[in-house]
């Protein structure tokens, strides 16, 4: 049996500059396999084509060369967009632009309504999905009146309603304060963890990354590393020369590091530190 979600194979992805009409690549020859109820993150800086790669992994862009198959089908037969869409969900930066209904329920239920679900089994999903991300008890409530994070976790519980087996989130937390962006992170992980669904995170929060199963690091459409958060982050220099930042008790055993302290160099978080500078007494 295969247990590849998703399978990007030598993807090139090529846009027309319409200054001098000439060709940009967005993506340059990139492989990536992501495994079935893995979650795993892309990083990168602005342009170096982390979400270009992400709207590949639901046919909302076709490669230029190269293939992507989701869940074993190939996006770039026309007839298969709806079984990809339905096995790949996205949750976009910008949670306004998700929402469609007045009602939190209706905007949930938009999704498979558009399926043909049969409306009994609208109602249970949309209940279902509601829980799932904590936003039952507002399932009456305006959209509009809603926090940035709460508007965000009823765009999942709309893509939830899809029942996907993976979900890609492009950048979900970007627009949001510092408690919508944990509300949102701490959703993501549940979902991965209690129901086994396929994350794919585009971010730009080290402090998101850290969570992953694995970390894929892009720089001008190419991947240019991968590893567990451990293994990415102890390359302070290398993601420094790329314009990324490490988390920051990374960086700071990092600058103690360098001032004489024996200290590991794949501390991710604030008890790995406290932890480690305890032993050192």
């Amino acid at each position: 049996m295969d247990d590849k979600m998703i399978e990007c194979r030598n993807v090139v992805y090529k846009y027309e500059d319409t200054v001098g009409n000439t060709f940009k690549l967005a993506v340059d020859n990139v492989s990536i396999e992501v495994k079935k109820g893995e979650f795993v993150v892309i990083l990168g800086r602005n342009g170096s084509g982390k979400s270009t790669i992400a709207k590949h992994m639901n046919a909302l862009l076709l490669p230029s060369e190269g293939e992507v198959f989701i869940n074993g089908i190939n996006t770039s037969i026309p007839e298969n967009v709806w079984d990809i869409r339905k096995s790949a969900g996205m949750v976009f930066q910008n949670p306004d632009n998700q929402i469609v209904a007045t009602i939190v329920e209706e905007d949930v239920a938009f999704g498979p309504e558009n399926l043909g679900i049969d409306p009994d089994e609208i109602r249970k999903r949309v209940n279902d999905s509601l829980k799932r991300v904590n936003m039952y008890d507002y399932r009456k409530h305006a959209p509009h009146l809603l926090s940035g994070g709460q508007k965000q976790r009823v765009a999942i519980a709309g893509v939830l309603a899809m029942m996907p087996k993976c979900i890609i989130f492009d950048e979900p937390t970007a627009m949001l304060d510092p408690s919508g962006r944990k509300e949102v992170v701490k959703t993501i992980k549940d979902l991965n963890k209690n129901y086994g669904i396929t994350i794919v995170l585009i971010t730009h929060y080290m402090e998101e990354a850290v969570e992953a199963d694995r970390i894929v690091v892009m720089d001008s459409g190419k991947i240019i590393s991968q590893g567990s958060p451990k293994e990415i982050f102890s390359d302070v220099k290398t993601m420094k020369n790329i314009g990324l930042d490490v988390p920051q008790v990374t960086e700071l055993a990092y600058e103690l590091q360098k001032e004489g302290f024996k200290l590991n160099s794949d501390i991710l978080t604030i008890d790995e530190m406290v932890n480690a500078l305890c032993q050192l007494k």
